[in-house]
């Protein structure tokens, strides 16, 4: 028999070990399903992980594409990751990527067909201002009454993707568009296009927002000492209260951070990528990045490494729709293990398994 025994300590190895393990297995159970679905494993799973970077029919275009799909994931899983390191679960970015989209191109299609070079930047703060003040509707109701915040950050998600909706065919339809849903085109908008920085590497502001959380993040986690406070109150709450941090005031400035940055996420994807408002705007990323903010162990920098990784999955995932005839679901299953994997490797980081003694006659009695 074998029993589960709480470590003293976590263990550091595990910690480390955990994503790639996790990752091994995903490839592995993955290999099995793309099996049972009747392709063949080995040519999905090098589809997926290979092609898109060593395939010179396809890297051409895959590999500026790894940054362009990698920048959201990268944005709002720093914004998270800062939450989750205190306890703050904020499960509503989709919702707050989706404000922020629709704030910042609310923008955009005010000031049309204005050239101006205020506009992008004000479509920016208007995203962020967006993404904030959804995500800080959980945090106010759980500070004043005390609601749990994934659950009100969770069914927010719903009430934006309604908006979303009601946009598209509403307020911000395009009046030319002879009736069918979704704004202007941003792309062709010059003064709102988030438009690539050098040519022909697709390299646009979201990219570089994205590298400038990760910097940042590690500054303030690291050197600041609201770092310190967001870390102590997520490690030990009553401690963290005992040396002066306000619990309400993290929680704020966690789920703001988040929002924020999500938010900002949603306005460069619209503005760039996506290119309009439209009902199916809304990608998952919001989603997607709590499995980045994991895979990354809530570090900066290996978050970075996580988003990067989990665009890879995006585009060779494509590739595989288009080569291999994978379904779109199986790719969202095959994604969705990697979560599956972790959570159950992070169990080895606080447990270990020990031999249980056998019981004795009197004991089993």
């Amino acid at each position: 028999m074998y029993k589960l025994e709480k470590r003293p300590n976590p263990s550091n190895l595990w910690a480390y070990l955990t994503p790639f393990l996790a990752l091994i297995a995903t490839m592995i159970a993955g290999g099995i399903m793309f099996w049972m679905l009747g392709k063949p494993p080995v040519d999905a799973i090098r589809t997926i992980f290979w092609d898109p970077l060593f395939n010179e029919q396809f890297a051409a275009y895959s590999r500026p594409q790894l940054l362009v799909k990698a920048a959201p994931l990268i944005l709002i899983a720093i914004g998270l990751s800062i939450g989750f390191k205190a306890g703050v679960w904020n499960i509503g970015a989709e919702g707050q990527y989706v404000i922020g989209a629709l704030c910042g191109a609310a923008v955009a299609l005010a000031a049309y067909p204005l050239e101006a070079w205020w506009i992008f930047p004000a479509m920016v703060t208007a995203g962020a201002v967006g993404g904030f003040i959804w995500a800080m509707i959980p945090a106010i109701l759980k500070i004043k009454l005390g609601t749990n915040e994934i659950l009100v950050s969770l069914m927010l998600v719903y009430v934006a993707l309604e908006l979303l909706s009601s946009m598209s065919v509403g307020v911000l339809r395009n009046p030319d568009g002879n009736g069918f849903p979704g704004s202007r085109n941003l792309q062709q908008y010059a003064s709102a296009h988030n438009a690539e920085i050098w040519q022909g590497s697709s390299v646009h502001w979201g990219v570089v927002a994205a590298f400038s959380a990760v910097v940042l993040a590690y500054v303030l986690m690291s050197k600041h000492r609201l770092g310190f406070q967001i870390k102590l109150a997520g490690a030990a709450p009553k401690a963290a209260r005992f040396a002066g941090v306000n619990p309400h005031v993290i929680t704020a400035v966690c789920l703001g951070i988040s929002g924020a940055l999500a938010g900002m996420a949603g306005m460069f994807e619209v503005a760039g990528p996506a290119g309009q408002v439209s009902i199916d705007f809304a990608s998952g990323y919001g989603f997607t990045a709590i499995i980045v903010a994991f895979l990354g162990r809530l570090n900066p920098w290996g978050i970075l490494a996580a988003g990067l990784l989990m665009s890879l999955t995006y585009i060779g995932g494509e590739l595989a729709q288009f080569i291999i005839g994978l379904p779109a679901s199986a790719i969202s299953a095959f994604q969705g293990m990697l979560l599956f994997f972790l959570l159950a490797g992070e169990l080895l980081v606080n447990y270990r398994i020990r031999r249980a003694a056998p019981r004795t006659v009197k004991e089993a009695v």
